[in-house]
């Protein structure tokens, strides 16, 4: 599933690209090292490729479910103790919201320009 470079595609990686150090803290404060790890491949293969694969999408649905805090409330996931730690008074706490919006509208943009569901979003919703 290679989809064209439109608009939305475009400016999707726009985003990803200058809010690269962001993602990547977001990640690590809510998934630790591992989502660290993911969030950097996929920003790599991103940076060479151009390309919006299927392995891409699956990645950018993961990062979305991590910083939507999918798995927060299970107590066998990391993500759940990582959650507890976080002070709401903490400033990144706003940062990583605002990326989170962001993540969404652009993904939510590409599932508008495609005529399949890239990532899954119900756009009647």
């Amino acid at each position: 599933m290679h989809t064209t470079h439109s608009t939305a595609v475009q400016a999707l990686f726009l985003f990803l690209s200058q809010h690269n150090e962001g993602l990547q803290n977001a990640a690590l404060v809510l998934g630790g090292s591992r989502a660290l790890t993911r969030v950097q491949h996929l920003l790599d293969h991103l940076g060479s490729t151009r390309k919006l694969t299927r392995r891409c999408s699956r990645e950018l649905v993961a990062l979305h479910e991590l910083f939507t805090l999918k798995y927060v409330g299970d107590p066998k996931r990391l993500e759940t103790a990582l959650f507890a730690e976080i002070d709401p008074m903490d400033p990144m706490v706003e940062d990583i919201c605002w990326l989170t919006d962001q993540l969404e509208d652009h993904m939510r943009a590409v599932d508008a320009a495609t005529d399949l569901s890239v990532f899954g979003f119900d756009l009647a919703a």
